[in-house]
């Protein structure tokens, strides 16, 4: 091997020694206890006919260039006004996917001189974006609104002058807590802080309507939320739902939204088609509700806490061992993936276990029969 590709390689058997090598699996085999397909909507038979309709129509595969060279499209258009009137925003920025969006947010926004204090379990997205700002940022103790708090002070007792933007997610995607929204919009209101909530597993199933968490205080001037359309919509993208003045001024400012290949205009007519069926059927995320209920008794009687929602982690600690049972499950038709550092915490390596319609109750009680002995085997 090349000098070239040795430090690669080294790198790799240093992931493998710690059993955090990554290697790509196919989907679609086993029951699917790890997607973020949670109203199975992206095999819903009425958006799969509109979007076999639309094809034929001409609605477009490609952009064909970005926004602001000929890459803006009547689907562009479309789908940003029906997202703004349903999440109810003043506007909505269409991005290609939620890391885009987030990364093109803290890029963009916060500036020289703000601070920027976010939970310490915001998604990779967050911190990438952080880390190409000019703003200072601090990490806050994981859903402690007190500690958040606390910083804002002491920033403010230094002699911090600029803005204050408080980063979280409404629920979180590898532990499946909840923030509290109320406390932090609160919050926000007392300090004159910009909130931002990544709304991302909680679009489609969590708040009025499938609208998010912070559904209630949309549309106020100091609060940002960013809806993905890759988990419950069943499609791709993601918007940042905001003042027009944040609309506008991401359009004429934001490196990544100016200079990328616009989305599908094929895809832009997917989410909007997603959102009507999301309109017309609340039944869809009741089922998941009832199903995340059943789901939390069972994992109760293991002596799991449930997270209460769609997302339920079952902490292992060891990363072998953890991988070692998701392959057992897997083996057994259940599709369940270990989650490791560094995407979670040392020492928190865990399966993570999604709840979607692709599933029913007498799937979740087999799943759970089998992963019992595996769990209490693990913590001997």
């Amino acid at each position: 091997m090349s000098d070239f590709l040795t430090r690669f390689e080294k790198s790799l058997n240093g992931l493998k020694r710690r059993a955090r090598h990554r290697e790509l699996v196919l989907s679609g085999s086993g029951l699917d206890f790890s997607s973020n397909d949670y109203l199975a909507m992206s095999q819903h038979p009425k958006l799969l006919a509109a979007v076999t309709i639309a094809l034929a129509e001409g609605v477009g595969l490609g952009a064909t260039g970005s926004r602001l060279l000929r890459g803006h499209h009547t689907e562009h258009q479309v789908l940003e006004t029906q997202a703004a009137q349903f999440f109810g925003s003043q506007a909505a920025l269409y991005f290609a996917n939620g890391f885009m969006a987030n990364y093109a947010l803290f890029t963009c926004l916060p500036k020289l001189g703000d601070l920027v204090i976010y939970d310490e379990l915001v998604h990779a997205s967050i911190h990438d974006g952080m880390l190409a700002s000019k703003a200072t940022t601090r990490a806050a103790l994981h859903n402690d609104l007190q500690d958040f708090e606390d910083k804002i002070i002491n920033a403010r007792n230094k002699g911090v002058k600029g803005r204050i933007w408080l980063a979280i997610e409404s629920i979180y995607s590898m532990d499946g807590d909840m923030a509290s929204a109320a406390n932090f919009m609160r919050l926000a209101n007392k300090y004159d802080a910009f909130l931002v909530v990544d709304e991302a597993h909680a679009t489609g199933v969590w708040g009025q309507g499938g609208k998010g968490l912070m559904a209630k205080w949309e549309g106020a001037e100091n609060l940002i939320t960013i809806h993905t359309c890759g988990k419950a919509l069943g499609a791709s993208g993601a918007f940042i739902c905001a003042p027009q003045t944040i609309y506008d001024y991401m359009v004429n400012f934001s490196r990544p939204f100016i200079f990328s290949t616009a989305p599908a205009p094929l895809m832009a007519f997917t989410v909007a088609k997603s959102l009507e069926i999301l309109q017309t059927e609340p039944e869809l995320s009741a089922t998941l509700k009832q199903l995340i209920k059943y789901a939390s008794g069972l994992f109760a009687e293991l002596g799991i806490k449930p997270s209460g929602t769609q997302i339920q982690p079952v902490i292992i600690g060891d990363a072998a061992k953890t991988m070692q049972i998701a392959r057992q499950l897997q083996q057994a038709g259940f599709d369940i993936r270990g989650v490791r550092p560094p995407t979670v915490p040392d020492g928190s390596s865990r399966l993570r276990i999604t709840l979607t319609l692709n599933v029913t109750e007498r799937d979740i009680g087999d799943m759970v029969s089998l992963l019992k002995p595996l769990w209490e085997a693990s913590h001997d």
